[in-house]
């Protein structure tokens, strides 16, 4: 055998070689996510401003990683790097981790000889979009999961313990309360349709995600709507301004034209509303408009931030003064989201005490009416 010839040559003599089973779960390993592609832009920014050679500084990073999908990923970038190609092109053949953001900046990077730079200031976005990113999921898991939390709760009572109370009641004989008959009508249409309506609920949201996908204009409408949503809407609105001027920013700083920045921002926003917004701006500017007016024109800019950015362009360091901005804006997210627990947190015990307490209070109003009676 080949491998066998192999270990002979290195002195060691094998006696059986058996193929390593594979796991049943997790063969190939874990998915890469968007924190590892900033960890390994960090890394590769570090080796380049030491001095290690591209190709080397792969290597060396592609044997400290353990996630082996990971692995495989950097092992094929290197690969195209020392077969000739550069790193934008290399990444290019990758688009699933690296979007066109980062390729342009490596482009721009390597175009300049400031790579190490430009691997910087990427992995500091990538950190800063990924902490925003964290912050509003943590905002919206909590309520979300105790109202899901709330809606299996009441969907359990519907349909194992209201149906004994309501044998019980049929033992009496006599007219139940419209609260209590409502709630054993809709304990009725939970046993006999239940099914239809987990059916329909997760239809409307597949289909939801579907349509904003493929529509446009209902995914237009869709955001335009989740930004004036009381308490979650202005944490939504403040991330997407953070994420527009970090990502401005970032590209401005790397030497790419203002026009072709604006274009790759658009994609960078989270929001289809703020999206067709920076597309506007990028039209306005290719006009000729200073970038502060077209801002200002979408009327979807607070006036703060449309005058920093007026100040930035006529200072001439636009790329600065639309940092600081995103610094502000983020630390606005912390403060809300920090709010936001405290301000929801009454709002859902009032919601569960209002749905599982009337279902309890419906429950026992006859036994109630009936010791009234006696």
């Amino acid at each position: 055998m080949i491998i066998k010839a192999e270990l002979r040559q290195q002195g060691i003599v094998p006696g059986r070689i058996r193929r390593k089973p594979k796991p049943l779960f997790g063969g190939t390993g874990k998915r890469i996510k968007p924190g590892d592609i900033a960890i390994f832009t960090r890394q590769l920014a570090t080796m380049i401003n030491s001095g290690i050679p591209l190709v080397q500084a792969f290597t060396i990073i592609s044997q400290a990683v353990e996630n082996p999908r990971l692995k495989k990923l950097i092992d094929d970038i290197r690969n195209d790097v020392e077969s000739g190609s550069t790193l934008s092109e290399s990444l290019a053949k990758h688009p699933s981790y690296f979007d066109d953001l980062y390729i342009n900046l490596v482009n721009a990077g390597e175009s300049a000889g400031v790579l190490d730079e430009v691997l910087d200031s990427i992995a500091s976005y990538k950190e800063r979009i990924e902490s925003i990113k964290g912050k509003i999921k943590k905002a919206l898991f909590y309520p979300a999961t105790v109202v899901a939390v709330a809606i299996a709760v009441t969907a359990l009572l519907l349909i194992v313990v209201i149906p004994q109370f309501e044998a019980i009641f049929q033992s009496f004989g006599a007219d139940l309360p419209a609260f209590t008959r409502m709630v054993v009508d809709a304990s009725e249409f939970m046993q006999s349709k239940g099914w239809l309506v987990l059916i329909a609920a997760i239809a409307a949201i597949a289909g939801i995600v579907q349509l904003k996908k493929r529509n446009q204009k209902f995914a237009h409408l869709l955001d335009r709507l989740s930004l004036r949503i009381p308490i979650v809407g202005p944490v939504l609105e403040k991330s997407a301004l953070s994420r527009f001027a970090s990502t401005l920013a970032t590209t401005f700083a790397a030497g790419v034209p203002l026009v072709d920045a604006l274009k790759t921002v658009a994609g960078a926003t989270g929001n289809v509303v703020y999206e067709n917004a920076t597309l506007q701006i990028r039209d306005d500017v290719a006009t000729g408009h200073s970038l502060q007016l077209a801002m200002q024109q979408t009327r979807l800019f607070p006036p703060m931030m449309v005058q920093m950015t007026a100040i930035g362009e006529e200072a001439g360091s636009l790329d600065a003064m639309l940092d600081k901005v995103a610094n502000f804006y983020e630390e606005e997210v912390n403060n809300t989201v920090d709010a936001l627990s405290s301000l929801l947190e009454p709002i859902i015990i009032v919601f569960i005490g209002v749905v599982v307490g009337g279902m309890v209070v419906a429950m026992y109003l006859p036994i109630f009416q009936m010791a009234a009676v006696m």
